[in-house]
């Protein structure tokens, strides 16, 4: 951390020295942050804890994990694991593990449709018309 803001105050010294050469459009546009991996739909990675509100009102804690898998939660108990992965920021597509197969789970993969509407509810909507809401609980 204090090479970087060494590093940075080393940056800001040479660039109020060499203002007169500084475009000033580019010198009002703010940098953007770059993120890997895949995206969801808020612009932040996909990866991370979750809180999954159903159209019932069941609350479940899911942790998306940078290596392509996750954890479902209901009141601390496991109740699901999987893999997931986000082909583009709207479609989030999981797979439920073998275990957690049965009469209402086949095991196949299956995406969501997700937004944002225009007061910043985040939804998710899967095959089957139902409609949870989605809020980042790691941040």
């Amino acid at each position: 951390m204090r090479i970087f803001l060494i590093a940075a105050s080393a940056l800001a010294i040479t660039a109020c020295s060499q203002a007169e050469e500084a475009d000033p459009a580019e010198a009002t546009e703010p940098a953007a942050a770059e993120v890997s991996g895949p995206v969801a739909i808020d612009g932040n990675p996909s990866a991370g804890m979750y809180r999954v509100t159903t159209e019932e009102g069941e609350v479940y804690m899911e942790d998306a994990k940078p290596d392509g898998t996750y954890v479902t939660t209901k009141d601390g108990e496991v109740v699901e694991t999987g893999t997931w992965e986000q082909p583009s920021p709207d479609q989030w597509c999981s797979q439920v593990d073998e275990e957690y197969i049965d009469e209402e789970e086949d095991g196949t993969r299956k995406c969501n449709t997700e937004q944002i509407d225009e007061n910043g509810v985040w939804t998710s909507v899967n095959s089957e018309g139902k409609t949870a809401v989605i809020e980042r609980a790691d941040s």
